[in-house]
């Protein structure tokens, strides 16, 4: 087995909070860990569906075995395919020697695919018919295959059903995934667990990083990171407590010592519970049409730390066409760009596969 493939789950990779969503869910991975069940995760981006997955992982009979993890958004299809199926010496420009693949290596463990709803047709036709038989055809392969024993468990952001209706995601491959489905509340549901997550993260990083006293943060502070919405959920709060420890000059984390959009007030941190329902990506679009915030202020520097994905993106520009009717000059100007930054712009949706088609919305 090659222990590069094997993910060991460290310590801290565990659900943190008191709230009653997050008490359920932790029953709820409780019961099912004891099974071969294949396992579905949802939620927002940043909420922590990886640390669910590893406590279904670390709680299973499977948990001495090996865990490996796929981001199906990470590579190109070709990539993608011989990434979990394997190839053969030769079988592309590159092939040097024979491959198994993260499924092959994942054999009698858990194998956690994130990201499957951005997985092209194609993929997901391959996907279906292994979930199905059990067996690997690797690329380039003359039909000879491998069985694998393998515990399935997949996450998503995106609304697997809305893309069946669009004809992007195939309807039996929900099927087969979709046995036992685990939904993770964003951080705005459940903001009683908030204090908790802050001094756990900040216990593990003063740790890491070496420094001889915790950060305390002070009740203002608190108060504000509390009634922030945090539209990249847990893993924002990761990263902004993070930058406060390691650029931080003092012990004490004070409401000035914030990034401006969290301690800076907010009317939608008393919105009605039916209002906090809504998308990451209708928070972001209002802040930019609402609140006048620049695009690269806003929306690109979460998705260059990973704090939203492409989907979350692309909805954002969806709705920002279908205001301008398809004119992505205006939606620059909508979306409070200076003039010179249009080209900056395109090439940005470009090169991160975000550029929609206008036509439709004309």
């Amino acid at each position: 087995m090659a222990l590069t493939a094997m993910r060991r789950i460290p310590p801290s990779a565990r659900l943190i909070g008191t709230s009653r969503v997050i008490r359920g869910l932790m029953e709820e991975v409780d019961r099912i860990s004891r099974s071969d069940v294949k396992v579905l995760i949802t939620g927002e981006s940043g909420v922590g569906k990886e640390v669910v997955a590893t406590e279904i992982f670390s709680r299973s009979p499977r948990a001495h075995r090996p865990f490996v993890m796929v981001n199906c958004a990470g590579l190109p299809e070709t990539l993608l395919e011989s990434e979990l199926f394997g190839h053969v010496r030769g079988s592309f420009t590159g092939a040097y020697r024979d491959k198994p693949g993260k499924l092959e290596l994942a054999h009698t463990g858990t194998v956690f695919l994130d990201e499957i709803g951005e997985m092209t047709l194609r993929m997901q036709g391959l996907l279906l018919r292994f979930l199905e038989t059990g067996e690997l055809q690797k690329v380039g392969g003359d039909g000879a295959e491998t069985r694998v024993d393998v515990r399935v468990i997949a996450a998503t952001n995106r609304d697997l059903r809305q893309l069946i209706a669009q004809g992007q995601f195939r309807e039996d491959l929900l099927y087969r995934l979709n046995v036992i489905h685990l939904t993770v509340p964003p951080l705005r549901e459940r903001a009683e667990d908030i204090a908790g997550l802050v001094e756990f993260f900040l216990g593990r990083m003063v740790t890491h990083n070496g420094r001889p006293h915790v950060c305390t943060v002070t009740p203002e502070a608190m108060a504000a990171l509390t009634q922030y919405s945090w539209p990249g959920n847990v893993r924002q709060l990761q990263n902004v407590l993070e930058r406060l420890v390691v650029v931080g000059h003092s012990e004490l984390i004070e409401l000035d010592s914030l990034p401006p959009e969290v301690r800076a007030p907010r009317a939608n941190a008393q919105r009605p519970f039916v209002e906090r329902r809504r998308s990451v990506a209708d928070d972001l679009f209002s802040r930019l049409m609402t609140d006048k915030e620049s695009f690269w202020t806003t929306v690109y520097p979460l998705y260059i730390h990973r704090e939203i994905t492409r989907g979350t993106v692309r909805d954002v520009i969806r709705k920002g066409l279908e205001e301008s009717r398809g004119n992505y000059k205006v939606l620059a100007r909508m979306f409070n760009m200076e003039p010179g930054e249009y080209k900056r712009f395109l090439n940005f949706l470009r090169k991160h596969h975000c550029q929609l088609p206008f036509k439709q919305y004309r």
